[in-house]
């Protein structure tokens, strides 16, 4: 038996597995666990494959050693990306999601009873980790078949990793993963599935599939979000940068949405043409393209970038909401890198890192360097649209480690183009300054948007919901909306933002919008809009349209700060889109009017529904402009 096994204070049901007798392994370093990932040393071509019952052997995922890391590819395509109906909750806990008995018409505790059986049969890696940092640390616990080592190393650098030397004595895990892989074709017809179970004195999490997105990512962010719920705070769903200006103003922006709104994009270096211009918009149908020439962008100051925490415990007096990086590594995509120079600070990081990483969906072949623009297809001619690598934080430079005030939270949404013709909901301009209550509403209803390439999903507009993190809490929807709430009455020094990607009207325009915002504002700083700088957009739920925008001496496009003044769109297409927009949020906004909901909400909420005005949402909670 593993020495430091003596060192854990396990429930029953673990013990009895570990007392089996099979091979236990408790990495005591994160090289150890690469070359688990790896299949050992000397193996360049590892095969993660299981014997399942009335199936046979299936290769699940094929791992293979590159000069940079370890690079994972799923045999099967749909295991590329997370679905995003892969929770179910065991408990009997309050919840508005979809729990094991009903689906399955039978209480979890068989299941469970399976799964510790199967579990018991394998070598077995046991992987300490502590899950949220520093403020708020929840000792948890991986147990997991040893050939899926790349999972645990993937956990390993997502969260805080704890070496077998260094786990304290009896070390009792608040929180366990167990990985059963074999269940996903057993008992789930081929689904990504986890379920959640919390008990009143442990977080159990099933992970029925290899993808890490459903649970050593977003699983373990529902963790956090449920110890969150119960003490009263927020784990937001952001990339944080501190933006330093050529004049040495400093500004720090955090960045919010769901899955493809451009939160990793926003603590990314603006991108250039090989001339260096930035290409601002392309024109969908003239395909014209518009180009600005940023002499001297700003410096960027990476904080968080998907999970931000705002514990109690890192509040100040400055009216400022405060966070710090709630995670120890990021799960960065890439599918915008599609050749080389796209993103040389990236690709530098990525194509010689001081450390071995861990790639996912790359085409590669042992002993070469895995290029992150060279993406595994999903079909002949169809890249997978969710490349991804497991950054460790400890690799990026100029990392900001300490809580940081957020001056600015933005909220980006994916949109589709839009015309007069073919109106849409891509009705928002380059950027638009948002009262607190329609802040709140956005997080509320937080759309997924436009061709989205994170997740399995259908076409159209659909919502990610409370704060855009919802698809990974295990509570109710009105708790998280109410926290929200006072979180943004509590803080009235941070401004916000709304931000489209990818379309502006009939324009095509990527990331740019966000890039060109960060710069904007950050130029600014502290400096108060004046009145006549500001106008209310047609649409009260895009807040304030800016009257211009100018960017290191030079003017953005007034078409691309107001979508109504393209001739393309007009006021009609703009008001089609603008109803599109209304329905969606009087639809996903009604399921939140319940007994529950904060009053001030209730009367935010109503507002929305009888299409109140601008100055209704101002009067509601004031706006710092």
């Amino acid at each position: 038996m593993n020495k430091y096994i003596e060192r854990m204070v396990l429930p029953a049901e673990l013990q009895a597995i570990v007392d089996k007798g099979m091979q236990i392994t408790i990495p005591e370093t994160r090289e150890e666990l690469l070359e688990l990932a790896m299949g050992g040393k000397g193996c360049n071509h590892f095969e993660v494959a299981y014997d399942v019952p009335g199936k046979g052997r299936i290769a699940e995922v094929s791992v293979v050693r590159s000069k940079n890391g370890a690079v994972v590819n799923y045999h099967d395509a749909y295991m590329r990306r997370r679905d995003p109906d892969c929770m179910l909750i065991a408990d009997e806990g309050a919840t508005d999601k979809p729990r094991y008995k009903d689906r399955y018409t039978t209480d979890f505790s068989s299941l469970r009873e399976e799964t510790f059986a199967w579990l018991a049969t394998t070598d077995l890696i046991l992987m300490p980790f502590s899950t949220g940092l520093d403020t708020k640390e929840i000792p948890s616990l991986l147990v997991a078949p040893s050939n899926a080592g790349f999972f645990a190393g993937g956990l390993a650098d997502l969260q805080k990793f704890i070496p077998a030397e260094q786990m304290p004595e009896g070390f009792t895990p608040e929180a366990i993963i167990y990985l059963a892989p074999t269940f996903r074709h057993t008992h789930f017809n081929g689904k990504q599935m986890v379920v959640h179970n919390r008990l009143e004195s442990l977080y159990e999490m099933f992970a029925y599939n290899l993808y890490p997105g459903p649970s050593a990512k977003k699983g373990v962010y529902g963790l956090l979000l449920t110890t969150g719920e119960k003490e009263g705070w927020v784990t937001a769903h952001g990339s944080t940068v501190r933006v330093i200006t050529p004049y040495d103003n400093i500004i720090t922006i955090m960045h919010e949405g769901a899955s493809g709104g451009g939160k990793s994009e926003m603590i990314e270096k603006i991108h250039r043409e090989m001339d260096g211009k930035i290409l601002l918009s392309t024109h969908t149908e003239t395909k014209e393209k518009t180009y600005l020439a940023l002499k001297e962008p700003c410096e960027l100051r990476p904080v968080t970038d998907d999970m931000a925490l705002c514990h109690p415990d890192l509040q100040n007096s400055s009216g400022k909401l405060v966070v710090k990086d709630a995670e120890d590594g990021w799960f960065l995509r890439t599918n915008h890198i599609t050749k080389y120079g796209t993103d040389p600070y990236l690709e530098e990081l990525c194509v010689h890192p001081q450390e071995p990483l861990i790639f996912l969906n790359y085409e590669t072949v042992p002993l070469s360097t895995c290029l992150i623009w060279e993406h595994t297809m999903d079909a002949p001619g169809k890249p997978c649209p969710n490349p991804r690598v497991i950054m460790p934080r400890r690799l990026i430079p100029n990392i900001v480690n300490e809580p940081v005030e957020v001056d600015i939270r933005s909220f980006g949404v994916r949109t589709p183009p839009c015309s007069r013709e073919n109106p849409t909901y891509g009705i928002i301009g380059m950027f638009h300054m948002l009262p607190p209550s329609l802040a709140w509403l956005w997080r509320l209803v937080a759309p997924r948007g436009h061709d989205n390439p994170s997740i399995n999903d259908t076409e159209g507009m659909s919502s990610e919901g409370v704060g855009s993190y919802w698809p990974f809490a295990t509570g109710r929807m009105v708790d998280q909306a109410n926290l929200l709430l006072k979180q943004i009455v509590d803080f009235p020094g941070t401004r916000y933002i709304l931000v489209p990607n990818q379309h502006i009207g009939i324009y095509k325009v990527g990331f740019m919008p966000q890039w060109i915002a960060r710069e904007y504002l950050s130029r600014r700083g502290s400096a108060k809009f004046q009145p006549h700088q500001l106008k209310p957009s047609r649409s009260p739920l895009l807040g304030y349209s800016l009257d211009s925008v100018k960017v290191d001496g030079e003017y953005i496009p007034k078409e691309l700060l107001e979508v109504n003044r393209q001739v393309e769109v007009g006021t009609e297409g703009f008001d089609a889109g603008a109803q599109i927009l209304s329905s969606f949020f009087k639809k996903e906004l009604k399921k939140f009017l319940t007994p529950a909901l904060d009053p001030l909400g209730r009367s935010i909420i109503e507002t929305c529904l009888r299409d109140g005005t601008l100055q209704e949402y101002l009067d509601l909670v004031p706006m710092r402009i």
